[in-house]
């Protein structure tokens, strides 16, 4: 499962680079439109111009493809705009820029990659069949490009109900230190109508809260119409695979939400807010003196001679930087290829072995340079389940799970029988809450101090600058997140927990909230940034209250 996310995410960052404005645009319209549609679906018929249609049926008609024909080849076409590049540069730097309108406005400008399209397909290919709308996710460049459209640019948005037009642009495009763009090859328009999404009215009022939930009730108000708002946009799949929201505002409960089958007592993958535990659990350790502190060294730990890939390096790695993500070992779990990448240590029959025998890398700055590394997490795991009584699992139930009465929950384990760090908890989405709230409360819970509040703070603090999973200007701790919402022109910076599919804890930093959602999108490319969609767009607005 995780292979096919990361070759999807792989093929849709290869696929995509997308920019709002050209710098320049020398575009002429051609005096008759030569780009068609149809909605056949091309892997099992050969489309004709027999097929081509003038109009499609959103949420009904499965299958959108368009056609154009060129009247010579896509590199020729970016020799005009940089006549002293060889073919190497120019296919290395250019590509196509495609242009969707809705209605005449111009709405989403997707410039392709260089790995989009085949190198033979732009020096040679006059004919061109480009796949958008497709009813399961394919392995071609022109389905993300209409999911970026449709999901993250406001496609879904603009396709309201009703009748719409559809337009499509090709130009040639060059990036150097200016983007150049040539003028138009291609353009086509359909006619679109959109019908209406079936929905389950009875899933979208917001749901009352039930009896036994182990926490106060919040009085408080919200904007219940932009709550139900949501719950339309999930019951009708614009949000796929929300299984859980749940609001806690000054230490009450506000706001619980399940969908897709799932209710109050589901315990739920979370896959990697897991990661989180093993840094509270190393906090709590280091409190009782069973570990000095998070500088110690992982040579304290293991005969890193042993391993394989020695090197004086190695014997720097602290655990504070395998808390932060800095450790400079060879590892990137973005990067398919690299060797320390996850999916290459789950099928090992020893995963801290496998992350031990890594090598270092050459120019990476322990404790600085950050980059996302699951192995290390192990490691941790493992570090804190041979120095504590009874074992990571024991000693987690023990001084994390009793004092929150969180009874529900499930780990995973690694071939050693150590709990998976990696990201192998599961717990209820309301127990997830807890977790978040003992964060947002400085290390308590009803009175008790689970967690030091000088652990908090150096978890949730900005530890290490990154760039990871789309998150801009981002920050990493100590297995926490860091970022900024920004909602009605005012930032809310949030520290939160992170897992595959869309899983979240938000702690925010200055407004009195906790908001969990869980989510079971594993597959799904769009899963992180729906998220922050129903972040800023619905939840964050219905909880803040105007000035």
């Amino acid at each position: 499962m995780k292979l096919i996310y990361l070759l999807l995410i792989a093929c849709f960052l290869i696929a995509c680079n997308t920019s709002k404005k050209s710098t320049s645009d020398t575009s002429q319209i051609p005096e008759t439109e030569n780009l068609y549609f149809s909605k056949v679906d091309f892997k099992k018929n050969k489309v004709t111009p027999d097929d081509y249609v003038t109009s499609f049926t959103l949420n009904k008609d499965a299958f959108l493809n368009i056609h154009f024909t060129l009247d010579k080849p896509l590199v020729e076409s970016l020799k005009l705009l940089e006549p002293s590049f060889t073919e190497e540069e120019l296919l290395s730097k250019g590509n196509f820029q495609f242009s969707i309108l809705v209605d005449g406005e111009k709405i989403h400008i997707e410039n392709l990659n260089n790995g989009a399209g085949t190198k033979d397909s732009k020096i040679t290919r006059l004919n061109h069949t480009i796949p958008l709308a497709y009813p399961e996710q394919i392995d071609f460049w022109g389905w993300f490009m209409w999911l970026k459209f449709m999901k993250l640019n406001g496609g879904e948005d603009l396709l309201t109900e009703g009748n719409h037009s559809l337009t499509i642009e090709i130009r040639a495009y060059i990036k150097e230190k200016t983007l150049k763009v040539g003028s138009i090859l291609a353009k086509g328009n359909i006619a679109i109508e959109v019908a209406k999404i079936p929905v389950d009215e009875s899933l979208v009022p917001v749901q009352k809260i039930q009896t036994g939930s182990d926490w106060q009730l919040s009085n408080d108000s919200f904007d219940v119409h932009k709550i139900e708002a949501l719950n339309r946009k999930i019951a009708e799949k614009r949000f796929e695979n929300i299984n859980g929201i749940i609001v806690v505002k000054e230490n009450k409960l506000l706001i619980e939400e399940y969908f897709n089958g799932e209710d109050r007592n589901s315990l739920h993958d979370s896959r990697s807010v897991g990661k989180s535990f093993a840094s509270t659990m190393l906090g709590i350790a280091i409190e009782e003196n069973h570990i000095a502190n998070e500088k110690v060294l992982l040579s304290d730990f293991y005969n890193l001679k042993s391993f394989e890939n020695y090197s004086r390096k190695k014997d720097s790695v602290t655990l504070e930087s395998l808390l932060t993500m800095s450790s400079g070992f060879v590892g990137d779990d973005s990067d398919y290829s690299n060797p320390g990448n996850e999916e290459n240590m789950y099928p090992t029959g020893n995963w801290v072995k496998f992350s031990l025998d890594l090598p270092m890398h050459k120019t990476k700055r322990i404790g600085e340079d950050f980059t996302y590394f699951t192995p290390g997490v192990v490691i941790l795991g493992d570090i804190i389940h041979k120095s504590v009584p009874d074992g990571f699992v024991s000693y987690a139930d023990e001084k994390l799970f009793a004092p929150l009465n969180i009874t529900n929950y499930k780990w995973q384990y690694t071939p050693q029988k150590v709990a998976n760090t990696a990201g192998g908890i599961q717990l209820r989405a309301i127990d997830f809450a807890k977790y978040g709230q003992v964060y947002k409360n400085k290390g308590r819970w009803n009175g008790k101090q689970i967690i030091t509040e000088k652990w908090v703070e150096k978890s949730l603090s900005k530890q290490v600058s990154q760039v990871y999973a789309g998150i801009k200007d981002g920050y990493y701790g100590y297995l926490f997140w860091n970022k900024t919402y920004t909602v009605n022109g005012k930032d809310y910076q949030v520290s939160f927990c992170s897992g595959r599919g869309g899983n979240k804890i938000f702690i925010f930093k200055d407004i009195p909230f906790v908001v969990v959602i869980t989510s079971s999108a594993y597959n799904n490319p769009r899963a992180h940034p729906n998220v922050d969609k129903i972040m800023e767009e619905y939840i964050l607005p219905a909880i803040i209250k105007k000035e």
